[in-house]
């Protein structure tokens, strides 16, 4: 049904170069005629305090986060009604509105709007969001510097918007709810296959490095519960016995009393197991000490020292190439391998669940989970000679290549579903494909969704308060 689309039979110019064609029924007018500032503050400071997220709307800060609020009072924070739409000023550029599904308190930073004219709630968040208006709102915000402009309700409201009527926007909601239902469908089903080739991965590197290559091998007590026997040659031994530990102190700030590097950070460790010359790092500076202490070699590994999750602490990353700007940044560790031991070995062996579940057990915190320097270093791993390493993650890779490749598809063909959901809901929510026939076949029950799958939200959303 979604390849059989087609655009608006009738179309006339808009008569704005950044609109171009609208249909010829759909109203163009500005923003101000279907969206009313309400400016209702609270009083007392009773309310649920709410967050706007890019991926979730308006949600309560509690769902969000267990930090405490810095404000000591809510008094005089705007009061926000389910059925209105919320702008953060500061990011109406990159289409930051949004709602929410329950009443609460907001930012006084944020702008609250009542909803004119009959129009669908949905459908008018999905149009503030398309890159036409965004385009707009980025060149209406004022300020001091791009990074502290505002969007103001008097220059907001004067932007002109195209809008079909109000029953045609329910229609275009209703599509819009099951298309998203079928691509969410599809979505699912790969990253359940994603997750079935890394437990493959998992039983792989766990064998490999618990157990070595020859079934034959004569075995031992490890002398560590959870680890069970190894070969009877092999050796246990803690990870400050085994490598050299840097814990990074680098940010990401620029100063200009500092020498320029290119830093690692976090993210780079966690979404990718090798650190390459290919990898995007971001530009910082450091001083000259801390750029010749925190400098990343050929055969280092990095790994998450800390994390919002107890389980995301001790993901490794093997770095693959080394240069004299590039370093380590805050929130990972490097470990360093001596002589005996193989970057490469060490890799897969904090890749195998049992042996990082130790970062985990040694973990602490509330909100925000560490690792202490003793817990680090006090990770037991099973040694064997370095001939056997070598030949251990030569077999790895070659078993895991065909997983890892896998895996590489199918998350692509994710991001190229989640483009081409972005891109149907533009195209539908601006006019250039109808879908009122359509949307007019549908069964009586459509499942509503968020336009964006829940997995994806809770892994990547971002609190965007200010």
């Amino acid at each position: 049904m979604i390849a059989d689309l087609k655009p608006y039979s009738n179309n006339r110019e808009s008569g704005l170069l950044w609109l171009g064609k609208v249909p010829e029924h759909w109203d163009l007018v500005r923003i101000k005629t279907v969206l009313r500032e309400s400016d209702s503050r609270s009083t007392d400071g009773t309310g649920v305090l709410l967050s706007l997220t890019r991926n979730r709307g308006l949600i309560p800060r509690r769902d969000m986060t267990e930090k405490q609020h810095s404000a000591k009072t809510l008094i005089g924070y705007k009061c926000y009604k389910s059925g209105q739409i919320v702008m953060n000023r500061m990011q109406a550029w990159s289409g930051m509105f949004g709602s929410g599904a329950v009443g609460g308190l907001v930012s006084p930073d944020y702008a609250v709007f009542g909803i004119l004219g009959g129009h669908v709630e949905k459908f008018i968040l999905e149009r503030l969001k398309t890159q036409d208006l965004v385009g707009q709102f980025a060149l209406e915000s004022k300020g001091i510097g791009s990074g502290f402009n505002r969007l103001y309700t008097d220059r907001f409201g004067s932007i002109p918007i195209s809008l079909p009527p109000p029953d045609e926007q329910a229609s275009i909601v209703r599509f819009l709810n099951w298309a998203n239902g079928q691509l969410e469908k599809a979505i699912r089903a790969k990253r359940k296959v994603i997750t079935l080739l890394n437990e493959q991965k998992q039983v792989i590197i766990h064998r490999a490095v618990t157990r070595g290559l020859d079934s034959s091998m004569l075995l031992k007590p490890s002398g560590v519960p959870w680890l069970g026997d190894i070969p009877e040659h092999w050796e246990m031994r803690r990870l400050r016995h085994a490598c050299e530990m840097r814990v990074s102190n680098v940010d990401k700030h620029i100063k200009p009393s500092e020498v320029s590097v290119r830093l690692c950070n976090y993210v780079e460790v966690y979404k990718q197991e090798r650190i390459r010359e290919d990898t995007r790092f971001m530009l910082a500076t450091a001083t000259e000490d801390e750029k010749k202490q925190f400098r990343l070699v050929n055969g280092d590994v990095l790994i998450t020292k800390d994390s919002e999750q107890w389980d995301d602490i001790g993901v490794p990353a093997l770095v693959e190439y080394d240069a004299h700007d590039l370093v380590c940044g805050y929130h990972l560790a490097i470990l360093r391998p001596r002589f005996d031991l193989l970057g490469e070995f060490l890799l897969r062996a904090l890749q195998c669940r049992v042996i990082a579940s130790q970062f985990h057990v040694e973990a602490n915190g509330v909100t925000r989970y560490g690792l202490s320097h003793g817990a680090i270093l006090g990770v037991t791993i099973p040694m064997p000679p370095l001939d056997e390493q070598k030949l251990i993650t030569e077999w790895v890779n070659r078993e895991s290549n065909s997983i890892d490749t896998a895996i590489s598809r199918f998350e692509r063909e994710i991001e190229l579903l989640r483009e081409y959901r972005t891109r149907l809901v533009a195209d539908v929510v601006t006019g250039k494909l109808d879908v009122r026939d359509v949307a007019a076949k549908l069964p009586d029950e459509v499942q509503t969704l968020e336009l964006e799958d829940d997995l994806v939200a809770l892994e990547e959303d971002v609190d965007c308060s200010p």
